[in-house]
């Protein structure tokens, strides 16, 4: 499976007759448009992506929740590329406000478990990570159709959730968010797990504890990937930058996931963004 990260969350998985792409992030607005101004789709920076990441075979775009960092451009892709739309009812007006016609819009109200090609991807309810002056919208819903320009308090949380992927015997999870539910995982093996780790570094280490026991531990991965710590306000091809230190500080939430890893006799793989590997 080649798994292309392409910063924040936004993870493209092809196994050479279908892609699918969970979350969907490539306009980065600058500080001042992610603090006061509205926020829309950079066109010429999502075309580029499509075309040389090549997005020629996406099916379905999976939405962990509808913070804009990970939906804002989920609209344009699903009507260039002819994917439809998977995610909460907040993330179906995210699409609507795009355009999106319905047909081409899944909701989780009307299915937990999806098939595309030899993919099957597990919806698992879930749970953000700790409200903060930026994202203080935890549980509040998007309930009519979105349309961009949108400002950043717009795009609410809409509910978060986890994807599990089982594919020809592999087995892959995605938690976006730094945050765990009591026994939610119970159940679950992973071959490989994309760990959201923004948050990590300013948490307790009782509680970053019990975060590694509630989804690497539960799941047994062979392989940890790290996501959601590079700088999601600077643009995508300008270089790989980590996390603003107001929100995360990236380097020792690395050193704490690698610490982590090297004691529970997990590797622990950092991808760049733009850049694809095989899982």
């Amino acid at each position: 499976m080649k798994v292309t990260y392409l910063g924040t969350t936004m993870l493209l998985f092809d196994d050479g007759e279908d892609q699918i792409l969970f979350d969907c992030h490539v306009t980065r607005p600058s500080v001042l448009k992610f603090l006061g101004g509205r926020l829309a789709t950079d066109t010429k920076t999502a075309d580029r992506v499509i075309r040389e990441i090549g997005f020629g075979r996406l099916r379905g775009i999976f939405i962990s929740h509808t913070h804009h960092d990970h939906v804002l451009d989920a609209p344009y892709f699903a009507l260039r590329c002819h994917a439809g739309i998977y995610g909460s009812e907040s993330a179906m007006n995210v699409a609507r406000g795009g355009g999106v016609p319905e047909e081409m819009l899944h909701s989780f109200r009307e299915s937990m478990e999806f098939r595309i090609g030899d993919f099957r991807v597990t919806v698992i309810p879930s749970v953000h990570s700790k409200a903060h002056w930026y994202n203080n919208d935890l549980g509040k819903t998007i309930d009519a159709p979105l349309v961009q320009p949108a400002r950043k308090k717009e795009f609410r949380e809409g509910g978060s959730y986890d994807f599990f992927i089982f594919h020809k015997g592999r087995k892959y999870l995605i938690r976006p968010s730094y945050n765990y539910l009591e026994g939610q995982l119970d159940g679950y093996k992973a071959d490989v797990l994309f760990l959201g780790i923004a948050g990590i570094s300013k948490d307790t280490e009782a509680r970053r504890e019990r975060f590694f026991a509630e989804t690497v531990g539960k799941t047994g991965p062979k392989v940890v990937v790290p996501v959601h710590w590079d700088n999601f306000l600077r643009p995508l091809y300008g270089g790989v930058k980590i996390m603003p230190g107001f929100i995360e500080d990236t380097g020792k939430a690395m050193g704490i996931l690698a610490e982590y890893c090297e004691r529970a006799g997990v590797s622990c793989v950092v991808q760049l963004p733009l850049t694809g590997a095989e899982f």
